[in-house]
């Protein structure tokens, strides 16, 4: 719309244009605001639910931990009893019928190998997995041989009693071990679907306020195009000023504001070409510094 255009709209037209538009959007805005407001009844307690769900999923797998880090803890406080006691067997003579693979100790080497790795390395489920298999058949072998020894040497009773021991530690750990996997993959679909219903209810709670929030504005914009029209469009107090100042400067044939801008805009002062030569010489001088600052 050009000049002319603009200036054939009176103001009470515009008053009235912007005025009608407002009561529209006034007139609108309580059947969206009930409809979030439904919306958000209904999905903030699924929200809840599940969040509810989830917290208590996590506190099982926590608890499922504790108790494999307390299982793994005495399982390896056993392991040192049993090389303790198998030391004492070996000085006195009392492990003479040992096999040579167990003369060497080899099950319990690879025991404290695997429980160190457990403890001390930041292994993912699959490569925590299978140090634990690999525990669980060497604990099997362990219990095996300790049925095929326990009557033929009375003498290692004690040293018998503590891997026993050690092993029922190491199985109750790999069984909680698995319990906590189970409840991590079931507690997956809930982190998800928590995350999903938090960022719905979210964007609801969004659009709830900012409807709101232009329910306040159109109230104050009626009221004051209402005031416009009643009492006019000049000066009347505090935030009522001068509407018609701009329109009466154009119409004496001043500029708009957008013509001022314009020229403002083309009146900036371009690099001439006698500016370009002036500076010349102060980039060879620069260039030949080697690009120090004097």
């Amino acid at each position: 719309m050009d000049t002319d255009a603009l200036l054939s709209v009176s103001p009470t037209d515009m008053a009235k244009a912007l005025l009608a538009r407002r009561q529209m959007l006034k007139e609108q805005l309580p059947t969206v605001i009930r409809t979030l407001e439904a919306e958000e009844q209904s999905l903030a307690p699924k929200v809840e639910r599940v969040v509810n769900s989830h917290r208590v999923s996590n506190t099982k797998v926590s608890e499922l931990k504790s108790i494999r880090n307390e299982s793994q803890i005495k399982a390896g406080k056993s392991l040192k009893q049993v090389k303790l006691s198998h030391e004492k067997l070996l000085s006195s003579g009392g492990m003479i019928n040992l096999d040579p693979m167990w003369v060497k100790e080899k099950l319990l080497e690879e025991l404290e190998e695997i429980e160190e790795k457990i403890q001390t390395s930041a292994l993912d489920h699959k490569a925590e997995g299978k140090l634990i298999d690999r525990r669980k058949k060497l604990v099997e072998k362990n219990e095996n041989w300790l049925k095929e020894r326990r009557d033929s040497n009375p003498e290692m009773a004690i040293y018998i009693e503590a891997r026993k021991k050690m092993s029922e530690y190491y199985r109750e750990a790999d069984k909680t071990h698995q319990n906590m996997l189970a409840m991590v993959k079931k507690a997956q679909p809930l982190h998800e679907k928590q995350l999903l219903l938090k960022n719905e209810l979210l964007e609801i709670r969004r659009q709830l306020d900012r409807a709101k929030e232009l329910m306040a504005q159109s109230e104050r914009t009626i009221s004051y195009w209402e005031r416009r029209l009643n009492d006019g469009f000049g000066e009347l107090n505090t935030g009522f000023s001068d509407l018609l100042i701009a329109q009466q400067k154009v119409v004496s044939g001043g500029n708009s504001s957008f013509a001022r801008k314009k020229q403002k805009k083309n009146k900036k002062p371009s690099l001439g070409k006698s500016d370009s030569i002036k500076k010349s010489p102060k980039k060879i001088e620069d260039s030949s510094n080697g690009g120090e600052e004097e």
